[in-house]
């Protein structure tokens, strides 16, 4: 709710003078509330309906400029591909209502408690569970639409990414998450999922030059974070970097739309300079890399090392995962801050930006608000209080003070880690001391890599959404259409007409005929009174 208002009050000035102004606000008032009414429902059936209108606003608000073919094509897109991860949350609510008969949250935590659930059947719920997550939560291999989802406003982006739908995934998985402790299979794949998703989202992050896709890959990388912490340490933990990424992300957006608002463009490439003429834009933004970069002692820092913390108890290969991530998230979240506003003005776009200036106050209010509390929302579990307030999972074990947590080495591991990533985006986009071009001419293949997707795009597009949906799964409709249907209509009708052309041998006009065919039928009727009475 903290986050919603400061994106209302923003968007003020950011969509002041479009045309769709009131269409916009009722929109995100309505995802708002409907994101307010999933966490508040207490049965799946209610929180179901819901996610659904989750889905149904992002869906509106991503493609708020219908007009704009890339816009029409993002929404559709979200819409889509979130509902692949839906039909699995939806079946795994049916399988839990036919074994116990009731959509109740809390009976059905208390089943999974006392082990009322079947072994086979709980995994295969909470995997149910977790595909609903997946795609809400963009986690790979459903992580495509979120990237695109940009093309909607940018106070949309922020509400997404920092406190609505994304966050109703790992929200999900946390609200539901007895059925994934009593099943270690579903824990791992979550853990797994998680881990996966966090370094694979920063590796295309390292490479975008949008800041806007920057900070998307950005968002799926730490929704991985999450789902890892869920996986490895249990509710604590996932939700305590929910909480904290809700407003360093949330500002992240609204810098970056703060900058466009300046500029006319989101190409960081055609930016610079800005730091001059956007005081507050800049040093907002600063923090808010700051935090989610991990460094001490601002918010991102305190819940990303429950993280590792948690991974290292867990699984060696997830810790490493964790770790190469910290350094990539500072070095692509500080190559934007240089490339935005470091050096000289480079342009700007074609809708403004000759001469940028600072935002109005309507939308640096909320910025500034939103950079106090990604400082300090951190210091809610110095002391464990944030642990105790869940009152659920592993014991976070990290919770000794404000400076207690440096007797441990490894957030000096990570603060080094994350301190080398900034070092090296300082070194390459401010300093200029290591050339880009160079860097991106040695290592062309993983670049094109990069920046191309991993060319999942292509894949789903071509494989799957052409070859088995138009060529396949239509053309068997198609079958289906022509053959079933109407063979079942036009069957019906020749059915008829010949049952009409066999009766029709029987009237014949002869009464005595007649007399026959009625004393048959009553002696039938007879019969089976008598044999089956």
């Amino acid at each position: 709710t903290v986050v919603s208002l400061m994106v209302q009050i923003y968007s003020q000035g950011y969509m002041k003078g479009d045309p769709g102004y009131h269409r916009y606000f009722g929109w995100m008032s309505l995802f708002t509330a409907s994101m307010l009414g999933l966490v508040m429902a207490d049965n799946l059936l209610l929180l179901y309906v819901f996610w659904e209108l989750v889905g149904l606003c992002s869906y509106l608000l991503i493609g708020f400029w219908f007009h704009r073919p890339a816009a029409a094509n993002a929404a559709k897109k979200a819409f889509i591909v979130t509902r692949l991860g839906d039909f699995g949350f939806l079946a795994a609510i049916l399988v839990l209502f036919f074994n116990t008969g009731t959509f109740d949250i809390a009976t059905l935590h208390n089943l999974a408690i006392a082990g009322a659930l079947a072994g086979t059947t709980l995994t295969w719920v909470a995997i149910g569970v977790f595909a609903g997550a997946v795609g809400k939560s963009a986690q790979f291999p459903l992580h495509t639409w979120l990237p695109d989802a940009m093309e909607g406003p940018t106070p949309v982006s922020a509400l997404i990414h920092a406190a609505t739908m994304v966050a109703a995934g790992v929200f999900l998985v946390a609200r539901m998450f007895p059925l994934f402790e009593h099943s270690p299979q579903a824990m791992m794949t979550v853990a797994i999922i998680g881990g996966f998703t966090a370094i694979f989202a920063a590796t295309m992050g390292l490479v975008m030059n949008d800041i806007k896709r920057v900070l998307a890959y950005s968002t799926i990388s730490q929704l991985g974070y999450m789902m890892l912490g869920l996986g490895t340490g249990g509710i604590a933990i996932g939700i305590f970097h929910l909480f904290n990424h809700a407003f360093f992300k949330a500002l992240l957006f609204l810098g970056a739309g703060s900058v466009n608002h300046a500029s006319g463009t989101f190409d960081m490439r055609l930016m610079g300079g800005l730091r001059k003429v956007m005081p507050w834009t800049y040093a907002t933004f600063v923090i808010a890399s700051l935090s989610i970069a991990g460094i001490w002692p601002l918010a991102g820092f305190w819940s990303k090392d429950e993280i590792l913390a948690s991974s290292l108890e867990s699984n060696g290969i997830l810790f490493a995962l964790a770790l190469i991530t910290v350094f990539m998230t500072a070095f692509y979240m500080f190559r934007a801050v240089f490339m935005t506003f470091g050096g000289d003005y480079r342009g700007g776009g074609p809708e403004g930006g000759a001469h940028p200036h600072e935002s109005p106050s309507v939308m640096v209010m909320p910025m500034v608000f939103l950079a106090v509390l990604a400082v300090v929302s951190g210091l809610w579990n110095v002391s464990g209080q944030f642990g105790a307030f869940m009152g659920h999972g592993q014991t976070m074990g990290f919770a000794e003070g404000f400076f207690g947590i440096l007797t441990h080495p490894l957030p000096w591991l990570s603060l080094i880690l994350a301190g080398l990533g900034i070092l090296l985006a300082y070194a390459i986009y401010s300093k200029r001391w290591l050339s880009a071009e160079r860097i991106g001419g040695l290592f062309k293949p993983l670049h094109t890599l990069f920046y191309r997707k991993y060319f999942f795009d292509e894949l789903y597009e071509n494989v799957f959404v052409g070859r088995t949906l138009v060529n396949g799964l239509f053309a068997g409709l198609q079958i289906f259409d022509s053959s079933g249907v109407d063979g079942a209509v036009n069957g019906v009708a020749n059915a008829t007409i010949a049952g009409g052309r066999a009766i029709r041998k029987v009237h014949t006009g002869q009464l005595q005929l007649y007399g026959l065919f009625i004393g048959i039928g009553i002696l039938a009727i007879v019969l089976c009174l008598y044999f089956f009475s």
